[in-house]
This record gives C-alpha cells, structure tokens and sequence, in this order.
C-alpha cells in the first residue's frame, strides 16, 4: 500500500522537521510526504530550507506553498491533491512523533478490516492518552474523547473502543481511497477545528466505516501552532472561537432538525467551562463563536490577519 502522509503546517518548520525524523524510522516504507505551509512565503523558504527532499530510505518529500492562509482543511486538500495515485492519505499534525511501526499497524487496520478510515492511539508526553478516536453527541454539538486520560500502558478493549466512535482525532487519521471517492474532501469553509469530525460523520452518513489501531501510536504535542493547550483562562481568541462557531456549522450542516436544541446546550455547556473559572475573556470569545455559528457565518473571521 503506497500511502501519502499529509503535513499541514503554519510557521512550526521545527515541529515538522521533528516529525519527518520520526517518519524517517518508520517500518512501513511504501510512502512519500507531502507539507503544505499555510504561513506565506517567508515560512515556506524557512520550510524548504529544513526539510530533506527525501528521507533516509528513499521516500520524497515534497513541500507546497498555499496562498493566504486558506485554512487547515484547505491545507489537507492541497496535500492529497499532489498524491492523486495514492491507495491512502495518512493526515497527520506536525507538532506529532509517530511510533516507527504506526504507519505499518494503521495500514494493516485498513485493509484487513475493509475500513474507510482508520484512527490511532494519539496521547501526550506525560504518557497519558489524549484519545481514541471520539464520539460527537448532537444534542449537545459536542465531541467527546474516548479513552481520553487513561495511562498509556493500560489495558484497552480495542473492539469496544472501535464500535463506539465515530470520528476520528484529526491529529492522525488514515483515509483509504474508498472514502475519499465516497465522502469528497475536507469542508474548507470551517477554516480551521472540527472539520474532521464533519468529514469522518459525512463519510459514515456515506456506508464509510471508521476502525481504531490501538496498538498504533502517535505523541502529540498539541497546540504547538494555535496556543490551544494553554490553560482555560488565558486561551486565545482563534481557538475558542472557531471552535465553538464551528460545532454549530457542523450541527446545521449534519442534524438540522437539532439545532435550536444543540445551540442551547452549547450555549449552557460554554457557561459551565469558562464561566464557573471566571475565565471571562475566553467566554467572550466562546459567545461570540457560538453566535456566528447561530447565524451560519464561515470561512476565515475577518479579524484574523498574517503578520
């Protein structure tokens, strides 16, 4: 299986350079890389002058400059579109450090389960599992972790895990052909959060199926580019905002009927995690995404600007 990996990054030319040393070690050796910097010309020279053209066994390593910042899945898009002839797209953060046998126990997943899409183990530096994939509730236009803060080394149901999910952490995500055909590409217009959770419930609205490689592992850093890892209070405005906004696109997007419901929830859940910690900017923030959201504003917010 000839596998494009799909590196979307935004002025981090270190955190890729980390992860092309680990993909550098992997024991599946069929596949090539594809970077798309997102952060204008000045990081893509930075980029190009960091990263190899090909890896230590062989595989070429291709980066591409997207215009302006068009947004994460904008980003993945361009990077699958340079691999047309793949049989899969591994999308996969650049603040990561897969296992060397990741990419082999993913691939296996894949084709020996007949899957769409195949997730991994993904978990933190302190050795405890940021998720398993993870179920969207659409009552509550919220996602939720599973596995999430258990250690590392405990023990997993990987079958129990795999029949509840049904999407997939963005952070590394294998997409087989199948479900590129069935479900199209990455939405563009969430700009940036929640646009795998969208695309993995579309693939299933679509006979796609998700599986789960528990034994695969990815080390992410998490937030290395949009500062979304800082505690609650001092969170910044493009994270909170976009994700709060685009829960809600993917709530009219998906489960229209649900809206008035999920939005109410939403708006109650946003209360509960920044209010009771007195975190008021981050709520200010939060609201003014639940309330674009409610009026089904997308793409890029105005108020973002490149330096």
């Amino acid at each position: 299986m000839h596998v494009a990996v799909c590196i979307v990054g935004y002025r981090n030319a270190g955190d890729i350079t980390r992860c092309l040393e680990a993909l550098g070690q992997s024991s599946h050796a069929d596949f090539e890389v594809v970077i798309c910097e997102n952060g204008g010309d000045a990081a893509y020279a930075v980029l190009s002058a960091c990263v190899p053209e090909r890896l230590p066994f062989g595989q070429q390593v291709r980066a591409i400059s997207a215009p302006e910042n068009p947004g994460y899945a904008a980003g993945v898009n361009l990077c699958m579109a340079e691999a047309p002839e793949a049989d899969a797209w591994w999308i996969l953060n650049p603040d990561t450090i897969p296992s060397p046998d990741a990419l082999e126990i993913m691939s296996a997943h894949l084709v020996r389960g007949g899957f769409g899409a195949v997730g991994c183990t993904v978990y933190y530096k302190d050795g405890m599992v940021e998720s398993r994939g993870g179920r969207w509730v659409p009552w509550l236009a919220r996602a939720t972790s599973l596995e999430h803060s258990k250690p590392l080394d405990a023990p997993v149901d990987a079958p129990a895990v795999e029949a509840r999910l049904n999407y997939l952490n963005g952070a590394s995500m294998l997409v087989g052909r199948s479900f590129l055909v069935a479900t199209g590409p990455m939405r563009e217009d969430y700009f940036l959060y929640v646009e795998e959770v969208e695309w993995c419930l579309r693939g299933l609205a679509r006979a796609q199926t998700l599986g789960m490689a528990t034994d695969a592992k990815v080390l992410h850093f998490k937030g290395t580019t949009t500062g979304s890892i800082q505690a609650v209070a001092a969170r910044s405005r493009a994270p909170v905002y976009l994700d709060e906004r685009n829960k809600l696109l993917l709530t009219r997007d998906l489960f229209r009927s649900r809206l008035p419901v999920a939005a109410a929830a939403s708006l109650i859940l946003l209360f509960l995690r920044f209010g009771r910690r007195g975190a008021w900017r981050p709520l200010g923030y939060g609201l003014s995404g639940w309330w674009a959201g409610l009026r089904g504003e997308r793409g890029k917010p105005a108020w973002i600007r490149e330096a």
